[in-house]
């Protein structure tokens, strides 16, 4: 499946901001899906990652209780809806998908066979 991630932006610490990730060339359901980031001069990092069918989801403790994952099937479509944005959220995000394995074993990059191009994310302080 082809994936390409967008709303990303600038904005101030304390913000929020909903990324989208629309599948397109099959549909991405029956696989887990996720997000990852990367920050200046820094390793990927996992982010969040959902089930197939959105009925679980787990977070890196740095967004838990801030970020929100969410997949809409019918329509081919991941969302990470991040709240109270930190200026240690800067990155670009990206959007994953296409992991066969049970969910607590999606979590590094390996795991997930489609990634698509990131999206930058800004927050000043």
């Amino acid at each position: 499946v082809q994936l390409q991630a967008s709303g990303g932006g600038s904005v101030q610490a304390g913000a929020s901001l909903r990324l989208s990730c629309a599948g397109s060339g099959r549909a991405f359901s029956g696989y887990g899906m996720g997000w990852f980031r990367q920050a200046p001069g820094k390793k990927y990092e996992f982010v969040a990652a959902i089930n197939w069918n959105g009925g679980d989801t787990q977070y890196s403790e740095s967004v838990k209780g801030r970020f929100t994952i969410s997949r809409d099937n019918y329509k081919n479509f991941l969302y990470l809806q991040m709240n109270n944005l930190e200026p240690e959220d800067t990155a670009v995000y990206y959007c994953t998908g296409d992991c066969s394995k049970a969910l607590r074993y999606c979590r590094e990059g390996v795991d997930f066979r489609s990634w698509g191009p990131g999206t930058l994310v800004t927050v000043s302080s």
